[in-house]
């Protein structure tokens, strides 16, 4: 279980602004850079992309947390900054840097508990850990959770259709690129501890799965031909 923190310290107006300042902050993490810097033609380098993703990780988040008994708080606060320095930072430091401006806000805005910021920070400095999932407080396993099942599902699958355009494949290429999808979601239910994100993972990746035998019912010659078929 979480640290119980008794207090609710963030109001819903406060969440509200907390939400303009991280798309603000993203949306000037781009602002004058060169076309195309850090793959930025890409969708999901985009200020928007990024966003929407925090959005949706933050969603999936108090969700699981609601059900798994964490602090929905910290929770949510962590989600709403975990990729706030994604497009001003490298990836292998963006977390440590997202912790750093979590704590600036948190400490410049109300008179918010030291423990729960320090929570947040916490939470947010460790969202990128690639260890065993129980070995982090539950609102930080519910945010790293959150975070990957983002990845998989519909919306996974879309943004690998995307991908395909983006980089001048043809839709023969679909089926490999789906399959990257389920790659994903099968690392996600491996990895992911809670009831609450594993149930969500599996009907995810049940709908990738039929959209995957949809498309190589509809397409002919999906598969490339075997060259050793007729030798055997």
């Amino acid at each position: 279980m979480g640290v119980e923190i008794r207090e609710s310290p963030v109001s819903d107006d406060e969440f509200e602004e907390m939400k303009q300042f991280v798309h603000d902050y993203l949306a000037a993490s781009v602002e004058g850079e060169d076309e195309g810097g850090r793959m930025r033609w890409y969708p999901w380098h985009s200020a928007e992309y990024r966003y929407n993703h925090i959005l949706n990780v933050t969603e999936l988040a108090i969700e699981i947390a609601e059900k798994e008994g964490a602090n929905v708080d910290v929770t949510r606060v962590a989600s709403l900054f975990h990729d706030i320095a994604k497009l001003e930072a490298d990836q292998d430091v963006h977390a440590e840097a997202g912790a750093r401006v979590a704590r600036e806000y948190l400490r410049s805005r109300t008179d918010y508990p030291e423990s729960f910021i320090e929570q947040v920070c916490d939470a947010v400095e460790t969202h990128s850990y690639e260890g065993d999932l129980e070995n982090v407080p539950l609102e930080t396993q519910c945010l790293m959770e959150a975070d990957l099942l983002d990845k998989v599902g519909a919306n996974g699958t879309t943004l690998m259709l995307l991908r395909m355009g983006y980089e001048a494949r043809t839709h023969m290429d679909a089926n490999e690129m789906v399959g990257r999808v389920l790659e994903r979601g099968e690392d996600a239910i491996s990895r992911v501890r809670s009831d609450t994100a594993e149930s969500i993972a599996h009907q995810r990746i049940k709908r990738v799965r039929w959209f995957k035998e949809w498309l190589e019912g509809e397409i002919a010659e999906m598969e490339p031909p075997d060259p050793d078929a007729d030798l055997l």
